[in-house]
């Protein structure tokens, strides 16, 4: 007989690809015969901040097992200064040093159990990052540029053709060649590639970033200019160097900040933004990564995954170039009124939380089952919540990812992206099913 285990996991495969394969699909994800190649892309967040408050080190991402489920790890993040480069600085919100490459890991925390030493050339994350590599060569490490608190000055760095030469001059300077302050060439081989996650190009993001009509167009021509730099690199390194980017669910921001088609001529591929559909910004509860849209919801239109994927592909995006966003942490309301299972209904705020009032780690919310919790779900739609009578959470649990997985699968995508790995439990549960939902038979 075959273990318990195993048939729970049978059960749940069968379930989800009948329910997948069951639903009818969107006009743009049917419409033709998927174009990708073989092999799924799997990419994950890796936070620098995470080795504090999460105690999440790099290490983690070995002895829980993510790593081998992994092709990519994209750190987060990279900043811009004002006159559009790329830099790193240990002064008050500019950045963290420390985290990056100037603290000596403990041997405890390390990769390979042994210590940094005080003053060497290179410690921190990026020292770990690249035990990492040399322990799962298949991993590809990536700099994030950006992020919502540091797409400020994008739009400086995009805005002519000098200013890009010189911000791509930058970044492939500090991040691929490694010179770091003070420690020249010290950070080579750490990173492979970079990912540009500006949110967003002619749309609003932080309150203070710098906008203008002409980051449409700029974007694209960034894109390029990364590509010849990157490309003339690799020459000299006998290596392809990714380029990749973080892409907005909301329609409206496509068209105000990317030219569809054009962007994909130089990106290996685009990571699509799965996720904060919803939140404790919004006065009643409601989903937050659905995989489709709800029946009953109070929003028309509104975003799920498949509107924005449907959305990309309209635009010209290739199939196999669209890699899906999975949350790694979900979106919470308190004070809710009107009965049922607490979707749709008024709340009064965000839910209380670990780190930030409305957004709590798939790590933490897996203990409230049974806690005072009943978890709800969508077969339908593809989500899931729990609520208590006065408190929802919306969330990505193993059965929704499963699912998504399929969705990827069946709609020829180029694989999921997750943010952020430092949500997921000690056994990387979240990240283990991606990688069964994507193996390649």
């Amino acid at each position: 007989m075959r273990p318990l285990r195993h048939r729970r996991l049978t059960a749940v495969v069968t379930l989800a690809t009948l329910l997948i394969t069951a639903a009818p699909p969107a006009a743009a994800s049917a419409s033709a015969k998927p174009d990708r190649q073989p092999g799924y892309h799997r990419v994950g967040y890796f936070t620098q901040w995470g080795i504090y408050g999460r105690a999440f080190p790099v290490k983690k991402l070995d002895t829980s097992g993510a790593a081998s489920r992994l092709t990519h790890v994209n750190y987060a993040f990279g900043n811009i200064s004002e006159d559009g480069r790329c830099y790193v600085d240990g002064g008050p919100g500019e950045g963290d040093a420390w985290a990056d490459y100037q603290r000596p890991v403990p041997a405890e925390e390390s990769v390979d159990g042994v210590a940094d030493a005080p003053g060497q050339a290179l410690n921190g994350n990026f020292h770990q990052l690249a035990k990492l590599k040399a322990k799962h060569p298949q991993l590809k490490v990536l700099i994030s540029l950006g992020g919502w608190s540091w797409s400020t000055y994008f739009s400086n760095a995009a805005r002519t053709d000098a200013s890009r030469k010189a911000f791509v001059a930058s970044c492939i300077d500090l991040y691929l060649k490694g010179n770091l302050p003070g420690a020249p060439g010290a950070g080579a081989g750490v990173f492979d590639g970079v990912d540009l996650d500006w949110e967003w190009p002619n749309w609003d993001g932080e309150p203070g970033n710098v906008i203008r009509p002409e980051d449409r167009e700029n974007f694209t021509k960034l894109l390029a200019e990364f590509r010849r730099q990157l490309d003339a690199y690799g020459r000299t390194t006998r290596s392809h160097h990714p380029l990749t980017a973080f892409l907005p669910a909301n329609p409206a921001a496509m068209d105000a900040g990317f030219e569809g088609r054009k962007i994909f001529t130089y990106l290996d591929f685009g990571t699509v933004q799965g996720y904060d559909f919803h939140g404790g910004w919004d006065a009643r509860a409601n989903q937050q990564s659905a995989l489709r849209v709800p029946a009953g919801s109070p929003d028309n239109p509104d975003f799920s995954v498949e509107v924005a994927v449907d959305g990309w592909i309209a635009r010209g995006a290739p199939r196999h170039k669209l890699v899906l966003g999975i949350p790694y942490y979900g979106r919470g309301w308190t004070g809710i009124t009107g009965g049922g299972n607490g979707l749709f209904q008024p709340a009064t705020g965000p839910a209380p939380a670990a780190f930030e009032a409305g957004y709590e780690d798939y790590k933490n919310l897996k203990k409230l089952t049974g806690n005072g919790y009943a978890v709800h779900r969508d077969l339908r739609a593809g989500h899931a919540w729990l609520f208590d009578g006065t408190t929802l959470w919306t969330y990505d649990d193993p059965a929704v990812v499963l699912q998504k997985t399929l969705y990827i699968r069946r709609a020829g995508l180029g694989g999921a992206m997750i943010w952020s790995l430092d949500g997921d439990d000690d056994n990387a549960t979240l990240t283990k099913t991606i990688g069964l939902g994507l193996t390649t038979w």
